[in-house]
């Protein structure tokens, strides 16, 4: 079905088929999400330390959120340093830009 560029896409997750609704241009991106999700729920199982479709993915989430808020501390220290060797640059360029004019 089709709602307004939404529609149903199936994904499963540990062999079990849902159905979401979903943008039509994030098909993939849902795809791609739900067999990221079923990976990591089948190497939790597989360790043996949860029992339980309901913990397993929630134990999954866990770990992807974790890993997900890494990243946004990384990009922002990342994002950090960009702008401080901007300000650097800018300050490098004015400073021979006045060496250039007293020369």
């Amino acid at each position: 079905m089709n709602f307004d560029g939404h529609q149903n896409v199936k994904v499963w997750i540990l062999g079990k088929e849902y159905s979401v609704v979903c943008g039509s241009d994030q098909k993939e991106a849902l795809r791609k999400a739900a067999s990221h999700l079923s990976d990591r729920m089948e190497q939790i199982r597989k360790a043996g330390k949860v029992v339980g479709t309901e913990r397993c993915a929630i134990m999954a989430a866990l770990n992807i959120i974790h890993e997900l808020l890494e990243l946004k501390v990384q990009s922002t220290e990342s994002n950090q340093v960009s702008d401080r060797l901007e300000a650097l640059k800018d300050k490098l360029e004015a400073a021979v830009q006045e060496q250039k004019q007293i020369l």
